[in-house]
């Protein structure tokens, strides 16, 4: 009962790091939702992983999964946008509306979860950006604020930037671009010769630019699925 159970329970981590990360943003501690983001892409990730090692999939476990990230992923960046708009833009009747458009994300990241549930196409591959990674590129926004400071406040804390990073990231989570799933069906290199790539250079990067590398990681993760499409096709 309870090796069955356990991949559940870390979705149900996930889920609780949203929950969470919502009511701290509006508490002002949008930085701490943002931490809770990674928190919860370390749940999501061990609980497909051991219910692949535990051989306990399920219906269940699938629908809850996408519950949880529905929240984690769509509802909490949305919210994330919401908040840093209604920092940056004018308080007027004009203007007023703006900070409302930032929940197109959580709309969007609906209609990609629902997509990836019924498309047979993506059990190896994603059609369009997961929401993970697009949740993890929104929360290291204010991170780069918090520890960059000013300049990087006025480039990211702009109400035109963030409305076209919301129009961008909700398009491309529902875009036929076909991108590279990082799920390991063996571990040897063979087969995996991208994905160990991919991972190798994303932690370098890390390392030598920490909470900058995330932006630039999504970029690359985009740019090497094209090129892997590219060499299947050739």
């Amino acid at each position: 009962m309870i090796r069955r159970n356990l991949p559940n329970a870390l979705t149900c981590g996930n889920l609780l790091c949203g929950c969470i990360g919502i009511v701290e943003v509006f508490h002002g501690n949008i930085v701490l939702s943002c931490y809770l983001i990674g928190v919860a892409l370390i749940f999501d990730f061990f609980d497909g992983f051991l219910a692949r090692l535990l051989k306990v999939s399920s219906p269940i476990g699938r629908d809850l999964d996408s519950l949880a990230d529905m929240v984690t992923f769509g509802v909490l960046p949305s919210v994330i946008v919401f908040q840093l708009l209604m920092g940056s833009t004018p308080k007027n009747m004009d203007e007023i509306w703006k900070p409302y458009l930032a929940f197109f994300i959580a709309i969007f990241s609906a209609i990609r979860l629902a997509k990836f549930n019924n498309d047979p196409r993506q059990s190896d591959t994603f059609i369009g950006v997961p929401t993970p990674a697009n949740a993890l590129l929104i929360g290291s926004l204010p991170v780069i604020v918090h520890q960059y400071g000013a300049i990087w406040e006025q480039i990211i804390v702009n109400t035109s930037n963030l409305l076209i990073l919301t129009f961008v990231m909700s398009f491309l989570l529902v875009a036929e671009l076909p991108l590279l799933a990082l799920k390991f069906k063996a571990f040897g290199w063979k087969g995996n010769e991208i994905r160990y790539s991919f991972i190798l250079i994303s932690a370098l990067l890390l390392i030598f630019f920490q909470i900058l590398a995330i932006p630039v990681i999504l970029i690359l993760y985009i740019f090497v699925s094209l090129l892997s499409n590219l060499s299947k096709t050739n």
